[in-house]
């Protein structure tokens, strides 16, 4: 029996939805299935080199953002307060502002703002590169002490949940 040109084009779209899917499962479990994060290091705005040696043992947010994003800007807020809350036991946060960002719209959005995290510029890319291409703003890694990736979020991440999981990682 041989399948007929009707459900031949009636196959392609449910072929094409399975290759989508299998790729979106091997990207989830390749970053929720606690990958190591990359071993690079960043450049903050004053200059200080952020080392990833300089970050391990530590639980921390690695957040790729714009000015220009509307989304970012709407999150920073909650990115300080979860910052302000979850210092005193350790955790870091590195807002990496992505290479199309102009450097003195980076510097003034954190002085404005008062930032009380580290902010990095990603000037050549190589930071979202390392991080599997990233090109979507905001997208945030948390990393563990280990320095495994956690979790990737693509958005803003919820917060309550993200909290929950912050405390794990905190405590353990």
């Amino acid at each position: 029996m041989s399948a007929t040109p009707a459900t031949t084009s009636r196959l392609k779209p449910a072929l094409i939805a399975l290759a989508v899917a299998a790729a979106g499962a091997a990207a989830y479990v390749s970053f929720n299935g606690q990958s190591s994060a990359p071993r690079i290091g960043f450049t903050s705005i004053d200059g200080a080199k952020i080392s990833a040696e300089s970050l391990r043992g530590k639980v921390v947010l690695v957040n790729f953002w714009a000015t220009s994003c509307t989304t970012c800007v709407a999150e920073m807020p909650k990115m300080v307060e979860t910052y302000n809350k979850y210092k005193a036991q350790g955790l870091e946060l590195v807002a990496v502002a992505m290479k199309y960002d102009p450097p003195n719209y980076v510097i003034n959005y954190a002085q404005t703002r008062q930032l009380p995290f580290k902010v990095a510029l990603d000037v050549s890319g190589a930071a979202a590169k390392a991080y599997g291409d990233v090109s979507m703003t905001p997208t945030t890694f948390l990393i563990d002490k280990q320095g495994r990736i956690i979790k990737r979020y693509l958005g803003e991440p919820d917060f309550g949940a993200l909290h929950k999981l912050l405390e794990k990682a905190l405590a353990g």
